[in-house]
């Protein structure tokens, strides 16, 4: 045994270590690529964090494991919760109700959506199952995106505010339906109606009710702290981490829960700061490790199977989603040109995705390798969307950058 020890010993070593270091050097490689990027090239950081994910994949040869069930998968949903919570944080209620061709206009976009989407997936001969997911994972446009270039445009207006609002309406309605198909497919693979019932009436329930508690409980205990200007970016922050850990272990919906949150959160009049709403350096270090999380969680090896239902997919959800902003822009109060640059706005749609498809492993719906186009589909709109929504708001003329660059 003295004598195989050592070198059994120095392999499993270093193995250790660079498991270790590997999702720590990958998110540093990310961030500069990213700020490389954005300073010589002028493209969205978040772009090239996927770009580098892809490239760092193990599926691509690279040193990140898929990273399913890891720890990691936990601080991309919190990541992801921080988002959901800001998007949250930024509806308003009221304008909804005095503004109902808003709504419309959401319902058009997303319900059209879901019906080109699965009608297309059907002629690809994709089983029904799939088909349906792929369809109601496509209604949805990646918050994640929208905020984070908005944020790093400083973007401001009437595009920019419907863009948040319809994505918070189409990542609901998305969630919604992919929670209904979850449970169709439980009744369908000899589950009983309880499991369906519970797999989505019940998750979707439990999980708004808990995210509402927080949204109520945390402004209460900041009034009562005082100084909530200077404490409210940790206390969100803590309350995040806490319902998505809560809501994960329990396998609730820490994306509907983070959503309730927010909406919530703002309605008892609880104030972020500008600063603030970006949860300043820790909303951006989470960022960088969402985007790679999301693009080393793919089998790449699938990417050219699929890549002509991708395209026709992305072509599909941007054309309804163009198409119903731009034709119901004037009862909605904005002219047609500014209603089809938000629909070109809401282009991305892959964190969503992959976020969502996470949750469903336990219940052994492997989605991901059943629809065979759908990495492609996350290249493309994980890289492509998030330079489409820049120039579609630096074109609205609500940002700080001349419509030229």
């Amino acid at each position: 045994m003295c004598a195989h020890g050592p070198e059994h010993l120095i392999p499993e070593t270093l193995l250790s270590l660079l498991t270790s270091v590997a999702w720590p050097a990958a998110i540093a490689i990310a961030w500069t690529i990213g700020e490389i990027a954005y300073r010589l090239l002028s493209l969205p950081r978040i772009s090239s964090y996927g770009v580098a994910g892809f490239v760092m994949a193990a599926s691509q040869g690279g040193f990140l494991a898929n990273p399913s069930g890891q720890p990691v998968a936990l601080l991309a949903h919190f990541a992801f919760g921080l988002i959901l919570f800001e998007l949250g944080y930024r509806i308003n209620l009221r304008w909804l109700r005095v503004n109902p061709w808003l709504t419309i206009t959401s319902l058009i976009e997303a319900s059209g959506t879901f019906a080109a989407v699965f009608v297309l997936a059907q002629a690809f001969a994709l089983p029904t199952v799939p088909s349906l997911l792929l369809a109601a994972l496509a209604m949805a446009t990646s918050p994640a995106a929208v905020l984070r270039v908005a944020n790093e445009l400083q973007s401001s207006g009437q595009v920019t505010e419907r863009l948040f609002h319809l994505t918070a309406c189409n990542c609901v309605l998305s969630l919604f339906i992919f929670k209904a198909v979850v449970g169709y497919w439980v009744l369908a693979s000899a589950g009983t109606a309880s499991e369906a019932v519970w797999n989505s009436l019940v998750v979707i329930g439990v999980s708004v009710a808990i995210g509402a508690a927080f949204g109520v409980a945390v402004p209460a205990l900041l009034r009562q702290l005082g100084n909530i200007d200077r404490n409210a970016t940790v206390a969100f922050a803590t309350a995040a981490l806490l319902l998505t850990a809560v809501t994960h272990a329990f396998r609730f919906s820490p994306l509907l829960a983070a959503l309730a949150f927010g909406l919530v959160a703002r309605h008892r009049r609880a104030i972020l700061s500008q600063a603030q709403r970006n949860f300043g350096t820790l909303g951006d270090l989470l960022t960088v490790l969402l985007f790679v999380f999301v693009a080393a969680s793919l089998d790449w090896h699938q990417l050219g199977k699929g890549i002509t239902l991708a395209l026709a997919v992305v072509a599909a959800r941007l054309a309804v989603k163009v198409a119903a902003t731009t034709v119901f822009a004037h009862l909605s109060g904005i002219t047609w040109r500014k209603g089809a640059l938000t629909g070109l706005a809401m282009t991305p749609m892959s964190v969503l995705v992959i976020v969502l498809l996470e949750q469903t492993r336990h219940l052994k719906l492997y989605a991901l390798d059943q629809v065979a186009g759908l990495a492609a589909i996350v290249l493309l709109l994980e890289v492509i969307g998030p330079i489409v929504t820049r120039r579609a708001l630096v074109w609205a003329g609500e940002t700080h950058q001349p419509a030229g660059r």
